[in-house]
């Protein structure tokens, strides 16, 4: 029978939850890492017991980890993260500039082809690559030529977030960087090229042709079809159906087209899934209703989702990287709170339940389906 392991980073260390395929009863366990901040794990897809963490902390700096028993035991890795060549310098807060330095690592994203090689995304933003199972890292430094002088932080810090590999093509990759958009190799991260036209940003660019700037939080596939694309903004829900080269919003009837997240069905590539929160100021969900909606279209029609989940009185928010869903016939979805619940779903985000409440507040959730 199949079983799901849950991978959960927080600010207070990590805990890996498993159940099997009824994700009836979940087993906790952790915290690994008691006391750092972990932003993100993921597991290798082709070794599913070959995982990555990032841990970082203000009085210890970035540490990488690797468990290769699904996380009984972890083993730091290399930890040096060098900006290729003379780093430059990009956009500040007040328009001046600023030299890049290295402060994190928000996300590991491990290849679909070598259990070896595992991407990161860092900030101040860039691209690292290893192949040695994180023991050494490499800039793909061609992204920050795609008019990084012009990139600018966001409220959260300038961090590489959000990195697709396309299951189809080795050689293309989409990333998403906050504050300065979205953006696409189709050579293997040799050479970038911005993907946000048709992105509207008029508060933060009043240039509506802006080719960078824009504050992307998430951007997510279906592999199946890794020509369509979905984001969602710093306001808007948006889709691509052509790798990104134009954007068209489809908020549709969403309470609020701000949030964090937004994750694919696993068996159904035109169902989305969002959580809004009220506004860029104000981090928690309208009406203190914890609701996620979804879209069976893709976007424009979208429906709340609430059975089980706090309909008065929440005022929890979920992150960028909290939101996961597993490859089973009825697909679960999974997404952790600021307020340390993670919920589940085992039939498509028709009901939820806590899987477990009282975790440090949530930073990232992704899910591995064990066969």
């Amino acid at each position: 029978m199949s079983s799901v392991r849950l991978l959960v980073g927080t600010r207070k260390g990590a805990f890996v939850l498993t159940s099997d395929g009824q994700r009836a009863q979940w087993k906790v366990s952790g915290p690994h890492f008691a006391g750092w901040e972990m932003y993100h794990l993921k597991g290798s897809p082709l070794e599913p017991n070959r995982l990555y963490a990032s841990q970082t902390s203000g009085w210890f700096g970035q540490q990488i980890q690797r468990s290769d028993d699904g996380g009984e035991t972890w083993e730091p890795v290399g930890n040096e993260f060098a900006y290729d060549g003379v780093p430059g310098t990009h956009q500040w807060y007040d328009g001046t500039q600023h030299p890049w330095e290295f402060k994190r690592v928000w996300h590991l994203e491990p290849s679909l082809t070598d259990p070896d090689t595992v991407y990161a995304g860092v900030e101040d933003a860039a691209l690292f690559r290893s192949t040695d199972g994180g023991k050494t890292w490499q800039e793909l430094a061609g992204l920050r030529e795609a008019k990084g002088k012009l990139w600018q932080p966001g409220a959260g810090g300038m961090c590489l977030h959000t990195i697709v590999l396309d299951p189809t093509n080795p050689d293309r990759i989409f990333v998403a960087i906050s504050a300065a958009g979205a953006f696409r190799t189709d050579d293997g991260g040799k050479t970038w090229q911005p993907i946000n036209r048709g992105l509207k940003s008029p508060h933060e660019l009043p240039d509506p042709t802006a080719e960078v700037g824009h504050c992307v939080h998430r951007i997510a596939m279906h592999p199946s079809r890794p020509g369509t694309l979905f984001m969602q903004k710093h306001w808007d829900v948006m889709r691509s159906d052509n790798a990104g080269d134009n954007w068209t919003e489809v908020s549709g009837n969403l309470p609020s087209d701000f949030g964090f997240p937004i994750d694919v069905h696993v068996n159904e590539p035109e169902t989305i899934y969002v959580v809004p929160i009220k506004s860029d100021s104000e981090h928690f969900p309208p009406d203190g209703k914890l609701r996620v909606y979804r879209s069976r279209t893709g976007g424009n029609e979208w429906e709340a989702l609430t059975k089980g989940l706090p309909q008065s009185d929440c005022y929890v928010n979920v992150l960028r990287d909290a939101m996961a869903v597993d490859s089973l016939d009825e697909c679960g979805v999974y997404f952790g709170t600021t307020g340390g619940q993670v919920y589940g779903s085992a039939d498509s985000g028709d009901t939820w339940t806590p899987l477990v409440r009282d975790l440090p507040a949530v930073l990232s959730v992704e899910v591995q389906t064990l066969r």
